[in-house]
This record gives C-alpha cells, structure tokens and sequence, in this order.
C-alpha cells in the first residue's frame, strides 16, 4: 500500500508546473526528451480518457538482408501492407487519420520521406493525409510511436499512425562521407564515427562480458524465437506481404507470400558459435553469431486517446505511460538502455522492479547481457520470445515491431502483466525506453 501511495505522490508531482518543484528543474537536465504520459488515470481510473493508447499493432515478417524473403522487394512494398493493416484491424476510414510518421534511418532523409508518402497512397491512404520521416538512428520506429502520441496529447490530430520501415537490402549502412577534421580534438565526436561492432567490442572489455555469455545470449534469443514461431505467437502480430522472389541467375520472378521471420535459427548451439571468428577485433568476442543480423522489415502502431477508442469500441492494447531518450559515451553506445530504463520507469512513476516485461534491443549480445547485468533483470522477463539476435535488426522498424510484439505478449499474459518496457541502444551514443501498461488493465 505504501509503494502505491508512493507512486501516485510521484505523478501527482508530474501534473504541477515544473516551476513549483527544483527537483523537476534538476530531472530536466537529465533528459530533455522525457515525457509523461500518465495523466491522471494512474490515480483516478475515471480521469483516463485523456491517456494516449494503442489500438492496433502490427509488423510485417522480419527477413534477412539481400538473401531473405524481402531481397527484391523495394521499401514501400513493405511499409505499405502494414499502413492497411492498421486501417484493416480498426476499421477506420484512412481518411481520419492526422498523420503518418514513420521511423527509418539508412536512406536519404528526402528519398525515403517520398517512398513512404508512396506506401500510404498504395494503402489505400488519400492525399489529404500527411506523412513524415523521423530518424534517431535504431529507435527510430519507437520515436515515431512516441511523435504521434505527443501530437495526440497537444491536440494536434485525433488519431495518428507511427511506424518504422528498413531495407538493408536496399540501403546499406555507410560512414560519414566527409570527415570534419575537429574529430581530432574532440574524442566524443570521433568516437560517434566508430564501427557499431567496435562500441561492442568496448563494451564487452570496459565491463568484462564475456564471449561464452554473449553466445549463450545468442542461443536464448533463437531458441525462444523458435519456440514462439512454432507455438503460433507471432501470427497475431504479423501481416503477411505478398511480393516476389527473383532467381539470381535466370531472373524469372515467383509470386510469393511471407508470412514468417525468417532469420531465426533453431539450431544454434555454443559449439557451432564457438567457431566463429570475431567479426571487429583479431582478439576480440564480437562475431557474426552474437550480433544482429542485418533485417529487411517494418511494423507500426495505430493511437488515439482512451476516450475516442471507447467510443469506437475499440480495443485498446496498450497505453503509452512514459518516455525517454538519453545521452551515454558514444564510444560504448550499447549500454544506453541501462540509463534509459530507469529514468522512463521513474517518469511513470514507477521502479524497475515494478516492470513485469521487457523488449530490449538485442543490437549486440556484448550489450545486451550488460544491460541485464546492470539493472538486475531478471532474464525470464526479457524478450520472452527472442530478440534481434535471432529475428535480426531491421534499423528503423525495429521500435515499431517491438510494440507489436510487447503489447500482444502482454495481451496473452493478462493479471500477470501489467506493465511492459521497450528500450534500445542508439548509434553515436544515446538510449531510449518508453513504459506501456495492458490497455485493459484498467477495465479490469
């Protein structure tokens, strides 16, 4: 009773003006870009109709870059299936929606934003609904979630769509193309040029992660991925895309429909990824086995506030509690979950040991296995269902499809879980988090 009691105090504390309260001012400085999202419904069920919720989620199959399912298929063929799905699920006129923002990062900014204005026209969407692109590098698809709901909660729109898409078929990852020569005299600013596969090599010496806990990390990640594919889990949460797979050699093109995610390996073992070389470091513990695998994919979310969803009828899955983005050493960019984590769960008004289920990010095991080692999680918690070590990590989607598959394994374990975190490391130095509780918790 007390630990609530707290927790209320805390969020009453984020509805008075930040002038009241030095402490706000000092919380501040720690990360700009936190938000709150509780509102008043965390004390008074009654006052909920202003919380910002999901009412629809969905992701396309993740596939392996330039050998998987999605090979030949070009970004807005994939963005497209998952902006109908959302209309689909909701029954909603595409007409209604405020607009589209949609998380992606290794394209260039205008080329993308027009494939992606593409996609929504191919959906199905009319002209008179806008669209944009948003980038912080891997959280991409989970700040275009976060956009829309702070556009909901200004009353900028009623209902809006945030997703992410990413063809690292299409698009490869690539260094800066001129180097300014001041990077010799600030180190942070060099060490944002680092290959990411280094910052994992640094993280795992700074720390002392081990390349037998990295790998066993990476056997979890596929089995429980295996294990969750062949219960069914993903079926909820996936749209099938039809598309195409081109023969190399003769061209001849195959209609084909892809339905599931095809980088998971049920084979994996610690002895076949023993023998694997490091990938970064002649003496390094970062191989192609313990690292994400470069993914094709996209997923999204569709938002509206509680109120309007009633109305509607419509389920809610989930509501949008907190936000956080932070800063960290670019150099060792992988532990940014470690800081972000704490300071979402605190904006709502929560500890992490209040947090009941975990997606975090597996961009490196080196990272990973730090993060839980740090905030003391407990791995039966996180990424119950495997990670980007098996699915692989499709930059800009990844956000996106972690909200699908958070909130739908939320859903199926019901009283259990009531709240839910999403968190990855993000290139050059920084770490995101938002918090969700079961969008029928409060009905319950």
């Amino acid at each position: 009773m007390e630990k609530a009691i707290n927790r209320q105090r805390v969020l009453l504390e984020h509805l008075r003006p930040s002038s009241s309260s030095p402490s706000r001012k000092n919380e501040s400085s720690l990360s700009m870009a936190s938000i709150c999202f509780a509102g008043n419904s965390a004390t008074n069920p009654a006052d909920s109709g202003d919380d910002i919720v999901v009412v629809a989620a969905c992701r396309t199959p993740i596939c392996k870059a330039k050998r998987g399912g999605f090979k030949d298929t070009l970004p807005d063929d994939i963005l497209a299936p998952v902006l109908k799905e959302l209309i689909k699920k909701t029954n909603m006129d595409p007409s209604e929606i405020g607009d589209i923002v949609v998380g992606t990062v290794l394209a260039p900014g205008s080329q993308r934003a027009i494939e992606c204005r593409m996609a929504a026209f191919y959906a199905g969407f009319p002209d008179t609904v806008p669209i944009r692109t948003v980038n912080r590098q891997c959280s991409s698809g989970l700040q275009a979630v976060v956009d829309v709901a702070v556009a909901i909660r200004a009353g900028l729109y009623d209902i809006g769509i945030g997703a992410g898409v990413e063809s690292m078929t299409t698009d490869n990852i690539a260094g800066v193309a001129t180097v300014n020569p001041k990077v010799n005299t600030f180190s942070q600013a060099r060490d944002c040029l680092l290959p990411m596969g280094i910052t994992s090599e640094n993280v795992a010496k700074r720390y002392g992660i081990t390349r037998q806990e990295q790998d066993q990390a990476a056997v979890e990640s596929h089995r429980r991925a295996a294990a969750a594919r062949a219960s069914g889990k993903f079926i909820e949460e996936i749209v099938p895309v039809s598309t195409k797979i081109v023969h190399p050699k003769t061209g001849e093109e195959k209609p084909v429909i892809i339905s599931e995610d095809d980088g998971i390996r049920p084979e994996t073992n610690m002895q076949s990824l023993a023998k694997l070389r490091p990938a970064f470091a002649k003496d390094g513990s970062t191989t192609a086995g313990n690292a994400s695998q470069v993914s094709d994919g996209a997923g999204g979310a569709l938002l509206m506030k509680r109120s309007l969803a009633m109305k509607r009828g419509l389920p809610i899955l989930g509501v949008l509690r907190s936000f956080a983005a932070v800063g960290v050493e670019p150099g060792v960019m992988g532990i940014g979950p470690a800081v972000a984590i704490p300071i979402a769960a605190k904006r709502a008004g929560l500890e992490v040991a209040d947090i009941d289920l975990f997606e975090i990010n597996e961009a490196f095991a080196s990272q990973y296995v730090y993060c839980l080692k740090k905030l003391n999680l407990d791995p039966k918690k996180v990424n119950v269902n495997g990670g980007a070590l098996a699915f692989g990590h499709p930059l800009g989607a990844t956000g996106a499809r972690c909200v699908a598959t958070l909130l739908y394994e939320m859903k199926r374990r019901g009283q259990d879980c009531r709240y839910g975190v999403i968190s990855m490391c993000i290139g050059s130095g920084m770490g995101a988090a938002a918090v969700f509780e079961r969008g029928d918790y409060l009905q319950k």
